[in-house]
């Protein structure tokens, strides 16, 4: 316990070290044309795109639970279009953004975040935002249906119709056809997703599947399909899903993992062992095509929107 709280110390002073000297750098605006930032991206699918995404969004700090530099405006400012975050019911019974568990870290309401990105696409009129949450205390699908609701954020919200056993990656509608219907949320939950109950809060699992994630090999040595368990004996049904790779790395000291936060700048590099590159250009080699999303810690930190550029063929 001693060397946990000399580590977590340590680790949170040097974390203010960090943010102090680097307190004026901001992360560059991404221009507001075309969709999501490319003329090229309103004519393609929803599926043929590649996300930088925020793993743990909403986890901003220097502490050892937090996972990111900057806020959701800063993140979305900077050209994320792609936000994973944990929700739990806290101590109040409200449905909050907490990290493992709300004592560890609870970073307010799901209700209060999602206002945050409902406002801000209020204000950017042709970007497309991807949400993703997990219920880490498997609440029913209506907690998180009146959360988004009191956000004012489900006009925004798209809705895939259609059995999703039968989706496939040609279904997804383009960034243009979304933005032109005024559907620019699309929003997933890893598990208790209803969709006849509530169409616009999508399985992620039957969308998506997941690489391995809360590694602790900086060469980042697996694509294989992790989540959900089984699904790599059906080759019918993960090709036609998208795939998400987990590209954060964590270290563990006392017994205890937490994201590797001195190492973001590498691991976050578009070329290198650790890199973002390196690892998602080998799961696109294998399956023969790219990630929809890579899944990063501290996105301020090294080369993501070049590697978000690259796998997108720019």
């Amino acid at each position: 316990m001693a060397i946990l709280v000399t580590y977590i110390f340590i680790h949170s002073l040097l974390g203010i070290i960090d943010q102090l000297t680097r307190a004026t750098t901001h992360l560059k605006k991404q221009p507001q044309i075309g969709c999501n930032g490319r003329e090229e991206f309103c004519n393609r699918k929803y599926s043929n795109i590649t996300h930088i995404a925020t793993h743990d969004a909403p986890f901003i700090g220097v502490l050892p639970t937090e996972n990111q530099n900057v806020d959701i405006p800063a993140q979305l400012d900077a050209g994320v279009r792609f936000l994973q975050a944990q929700t739990h019911r806290n101590a109040f019974g409200k449905l909050s953004l907490c990290h493992t568990q709300c004592v560890m870290k609870d970073a307010g309401l799901l209700t209060d975040y999602l206002k945050v990105i409902k406002e801000w696409l209020d204000k950017h009129p042709k970007e497309v935002v991807t949400i993703l949450l997990t219920n880490g205390d498997r609440l029913h699908i209506d907690e998180f249906d009146n959360a988004f609701r009191k956000s004012g954020i489900v006009p925004y919200a798209y809705a895939a119709r259609g059995d999703p056993n039968k989706w496939s990656l040609d279904s997804w509608p383009t960034l243009g056809q979304l933005i032109a219907n005024h559907t620019r949320v699309i929003a997933f939950l890893d598990t208790g997703a209803d969709q006849i109950r509530v169409p616009y809060l999508h399985n992620e699992f039957s969308y998506f599947w997941e690489t391995p994630f809360d590694t602790l090999d900086p060469s980042f040595p697996s694509c294989k399909i992790d989540r959900p368990v089984g699904l790599e004996k059906f080759p019918d049904a993960w090709k036609r899903r998208m795939y998400i790779v987990n590209h954060f790395l964590d270290t563990k000291i006392g017994g205890v993992q937490v994201p590797d936060r001195r190492d973001a700048a590498k691991t976050n590099a578009w070329m290198g062992k650790s890199s973002i590159g390196a690892h998602a250009g080998r799961c696109a080699a294998l399956y023969g095509r790219a990630p929809a999303a890579v899944l990063v810690d501290y996105v301020d930190k090294g080369e993501g929107f070049m590697a978000q550029d690259i796998l997108n063929g720019f």
